[in-house]
């Protein structure tokens, strides 16, 4: 599955020349897929109806306004635990770096999309309207994905919020996206979540 055997690969090189003396120090990186049935996106639309939408039926995830007023907001999940197949990341780990690697499906209704990236919390077991709006346990610096991002693979640095995570003791490191609220904000983003080959993908460096 995409860089994932490829980190196998170097795992297996590095035992291989710490087995012959050579040594190695450096740190554990694993990587992880989103859980697509657990991904999903909530659309609003004032006054007060919620839309929710799981990526492995729509084999994507949106956020930012779309047509006729509605706000979507985008959710990712991440195990940690290595319950989807994916590295384990320990909770006594100390994080040195990690990132979010998405593939841009769409970008419309605005050539560049100031975004927010929320660590979250939400239940495996389905979003619901609540987490629409709910208190975020930390938000990373804003950043932009632009119209020139369509059709490529975007990585976000997402080490604040994966040490949170850490802190907390999560199972599950969770994220939401949505539109940054600045001065003349608009446009609605699409990630791919469908495909392993373009399905968000969480890589974590640790010591």
């Amino acid at each position: 599955m995409r860089k994932i055997g490829i980190l196998g690969l170097v795992g297996v090189l590095a035992l291989i020349l710490a087995g012959c003396g050579g040594g190695d120090d450096r740190n554990p990186v694993v990587q992880t897929l989103s859980d697509r049935p657990v991904d999903g996106d909530i659309g609003f639309t004032a006054p007060a109806t919620f839309v929710i939408s799981q990526a492995n039926i729509t084999n994507n995830v949106q956020y930012g306004f779309g047509s006729g007023g509605t706000e979507f907001r985008a959710f990712l999940d991440f195990p940690l635990d290595g319950s989807n197949g994916g590295g384990v990341v320990p909770l006594n780990a100390v994080i040195v770096a990690a990132d979010v690697e998405v593939f841009v499906n769409n970008v419309s209704f605005a050539s560049s999309v100031p975004t927010l990236l929320d660590l979250v919390t939400f239940s495996i077991g389905g979003l619901t309207s609540a987490d629409f709006n709910s208190i975020p346990l930390l938000t990373r610096s804003p950043f932009t994905i632009r119209t020139t991002d369509i059709n490529r693979s975007v990585r976000i640095d997402v080490t604040s919020l994966m040490a949170e995570a850490q802190r907390q003791g999560l199972n599950n490191l969770q994220l939401r996206f949505l539109l940054d609220f600045v001065p003349g904000a608009a446009g609605l983003v699409e990630f791919d979540d469908g495909a392993a080959a373009t399905a968000p993908l969480l890589t974590v460096e640790f010591r």
